[in-house]
């Protein structure tokens, strides 16, 4: 048990295509996340940004960045870049120095203004770079690779284009109730069929899109809590960012070809189950333990392996899950109940900073009509390129 460090403050700037500087966003969230905590920004030890970076985009500093914005005030900056895991390098990076001694608070901040479209590699070769080679290689993009891994859980699972519409149709509906989200409409199965095909099998409706948007928190030691009047805080219990261990190295779909662990059965678990196994372990609980989960939909078909990567369910049986209505508002473990990257998109650096400001809410039980009843533990789940874990279990 590493020890537990306080969330006083989590605010937001509400995603959309506004078409303006990201460190925009950053200071609206950071100021939101200021005033939820009660906490002046002259009292904060230490400002850890998740870094913009886009082909040398200025966000490569983006802990200065936003301190700079918020006003020079003398404290510690760091900044953090592990792609969509991002916002949870930040969030450890600010733990540690928390429990370290070196700050009482931490302002961790991440926000982004995307590129319309899909995202592309930034310029340059690099053949030693699987992402880089299936951009330029094979001209994979990211909703082709999301289009390949739907037809592998179709293949190997059974799962159906109905199961993939009914995730987006559970998103959308707990979407339509934060204002944070982008996207606040239901949508019907029969709608997320109906959208244009972008990769064979996902429609337009069962891919996230890419979105302008900020997130952040203000944490703390349990001691700076407590004589700030924060007598039982939401609580951050673990972090897991941890690296695939060999001989299991498939990150996710393999680089060029198949691999043989769709013949094979590998050794140990999936990188992705190894994420969860870690923050578990770290925090003293299982998933039978979780009220809720917060996971990394880029696909309507990722969000159903996500469930049996965070063990909500046994291998290839998340549609199933869903089916049950276990994953949805009310069932036994709600998945996504901010609505998810389906409402949402993607602002990359802020996006695992705003999975967790979903669980302090719920946690606190002020998450209004999307609120999950008797919450108490909640875990959030998704991966950066390049290997990079990301997962924070946060308790009451």
């Amino acid at each position: 048990m590493t020890g537990d460090v306080a969330v006083l403050g989590a605010g937001m700037h509400p995603w959309g295509k506004w078409g303006r500087s990201f460190v925009e966003y950053g200071v609206a969230a950071a100021r939101a996340a200021l005033a939820d905590a009660g906490v002046d920004w002259r009292d904060v030890g230490s400002i850890v940004g998740a870094d913009t970076v886009r082909g040398g985009y200025p966000g490569y500093v983006a802990g200065a960045t936003f301190a700079k914005a918020l006003g020079w005030q003398g404290a510690r900056v760091a900044s953090v870049y592990a792609a969509c895991a991002s916002g949870a390098q930040a969030v450890n990076t600010a733990r540690a120095q928390i429990l370290s001694g070196l700050a009482d608070v931490v302002l961790v901040v991440g926000a982004d203004a995307a590129p319309k479209g899909f995202f592309k590699p930034a310029g340059g070769d690099r053949p030693d770079d699987p992402d880089w080679l299936r951009f330029r290689a094979l001209g994979a993009t990211n909703p082709t690779y999301f289009g390949l891994y739907a037809r592998r859980r179709m293949a190997l699972h059974g799962d159906t284009l109905e199961d993939f519409a009914q995730v987006k149709v559970k998103n959308a509906a707990s979407g339509a109730l934060n204002p944070n989200a982008r996207y606040r409409k239901t949508v019907t199965a029969e709608e997320v069929g109906a959208s244009a095909v972008v990769a064979d099998p996902l429609r337009l409706l069962d891919i996230c899109a890419t979105s302008d948007g900020g997130a952040a928190l203000v944490l703390s030691s349990m001691g700076f809590a407590r004589r700030h009047g924060a007598a039982d805080p939401v609580r951050i219990r673990a972090v897991s960012t941890v690296t695939p261990t060999y001989p299991n190295t498939v990150l996710d779909l393999p680089d060029i070809a198949t691999d043989s662990a769709a013949g094979v059965a590998s050794e140990g678990p999936t990188f992705r189950a190894s994420i969860a196994r870690a923050a578990y372990e770290e925090a003293g609980i299982g998933p039978e333990d979780l009220s809720l989960a917060e996971v990394y939909d880029l696909s309507t078909a990722l969000e159903l392996q996500w469930y049996e990567d965070l063990g909500l369910c046994g291998e290839g049986e998340g549609a199933k899950l869903l089916r049950d209505g276990a994953t949805a508002p009310g069932g036994r473990i709600p998945v996504n109940s901010s609505g998810g990257l389906a409402s949402f998109g993607e602002a990359v650096p802020a996006q695992a900073i705003a999975q967790v400001c979903e669980l302090t809410w719920q946690l606190r039980g002020a998450a209004g009509d999307r609120q999950v009843a008797g919450a108490r533990a909640g875990i959030t789940a998704n991966q950066g390129l390049f290997g990079h874990g990301s997962s924070v279990v946060a308790v009451r």
